[in-house]
């Protein structure tokens, strides 16, 4: 079908060497109370990550103007989806563990590349790339699948967002990490991601 190609081309151009089953967005639309608090606490870790990297790499001027620009639009995405929380009656209730980024960060600290301060700037990036092109994928997905149509609009509105930033930190990772293969360890992460879609 016609939303099934743009899929799989959304896909190659962010690399991603899995789709996430369609079998998820019927999860999904049992437990939108879930779904909705584990997205604000994940934009909400997004943030803070931004000023993270912000405080261990002020030299990097430029890098520090993304950086914030995206912490204030990741706030933002928070506040956005702690309203539609509140419109559906639901809280915010507490952060639940995430499997997903804590397997992604184990794998890069194991990496060859993470024993230099390059080499962790660069794992540092590739992981929030990787993070930031899957929700782009997952927001697609929610965006067409839903039964919910003001989310269908509201994740759409989102996607974009998430693929800037994506590339966002893509960019970064190659301009500072220079003597490190960046295209070689986006390979072997994406690789990695994608046996953790099978896993899960």
């Amino acid at each position: 079908s016609k939303d099934l190609l743009f899929h799989q081309k959304l896909c190659k151009m962010l690399g991603l060497k899995m789709a996430t089953d369609p079998r998820w967005v019927s999860v999904v639309s049992k437990n939108l109370e879930e779904i909705l608090v584990d997205h604000a606490f994940c934009e909400q870790k997004a943030a803070s990550s931004a000023i993270s990297i912000i405080v261990q790499y002020p030299q990097y001027s430029d890098l520090v103007l993304a950086m914030t620009a995206i912490c204030q639009e990741e706030m933002q995405h928070f506040n956005m989806v702690h309203e539609k929380l509140i419109e559906r009656g639901f809280k915010l209730g507490f952060e639940r563990k995430d499997p997903y980024v804590n397997d992604l960060s184990v794998f890069l600290r194991r990496s060859k590349s993470n024993s230099s301060k390059k080499g962790l700037f660069v794992n540092q990036m590739l992981l929030a790339a990787i993070i930031e092109a899957r929700s782009c994928e997952r927001f697609k997905i929610l965006s067409e699948q839903l039964e919910d149509e003001d989310l269908k609009i509201f994740y759409r509105s989102l996607m974009e967002s998430e693929a800037r930033h994506y590339t966002t930190f893509l960019h970064f990772a190659k301009k500072y990490g220079e003597g490190i293969n960046v295209d070689e360890r986006w390979n072997a992460i994406l690789e990695f991601e994608a046996s953790l879609m099978e896993k899960y």
